[in-house]
C-alpha cells in the first residue's frame, strides 16, 4: 500500500513513522523542498482518510502518528528497496545490509542463519527436493 501512495504522501508517511509524533509543522520543517502548510495539513488529511495516520488534539495543535502497522510498512518498504536497488534480489540486499555493519550478535546471527535455513526448505520444497 505504501508504494501506491503518491511521493508526497508516501514522503510525509516515512517521515512520520521516524519520528513517531510529529505536528504538520513539524513535518514540513523535516521535507525536503515542503510544500505550504495548509498542503501538508491536506496531505496528512488524506493519509488519514486511508487509514494510515491518525491524530489527536494537543495543547491547541493536531499531533500525527502513524496508525501501528510496523510489519506491513517494513515489508513495503523493504520490497520497494529491493526492487529499485537491488533489481529484486532479496540476497544482494540482505548483504549489502550486513557490509553496513561491523559486527553481529550472536542473537542476530542466529536469526539469520534461521531465516537462510527457512529460505532454503521453502526453495527445496518449491521443487519437490
Amino acid at each position: 500500500m505504501i508504494d501506491s501512495l503518491p511521493r508526497r504522501e508516501r514522503e510525509i508517511f516515512e517521515l512520520l513513522c521516524s519520528a513517531g509524533k510529529a505536528t504538520a509543522a513539524e513535518i514540513r520543517a523535516a521535507m525536503a523542498d515542503p510544500p505550504s502548510y495548509s498542503a501538508v495539513r491536506t496531505l496528512l488529511a488524506r493519509l488519514e482518510a486511508r487509514g494510515l495516520v491518525r491524530h489527536q488534539a494537543v495543547d491547541q495543535a493536531y499531533v500525527y502518528e502513524s496508525v501501528p502497522q510496523a510489519a506491513k510498512v517494513r515489508e513495503s518498504a523493504l520490497k520497494q528497496m529491493v526492487r529499485t536497488f537491488f533489481d529484486g534480489s532479496a540476497a544482494s540486499a540482505a548483504t549489502a545490509l550486513l557490509g553496513l555493519t561491523k559486527s553481529l550478535t550472536p542473537e542476530e546471527a542466529a536469526a539469520l542463519r534461521r531465516a537462510i535455513d527457512q529460505a532454503k526448505e521453502s526453495d527445496s520444497g518449491e521443487r519437490g527436493e
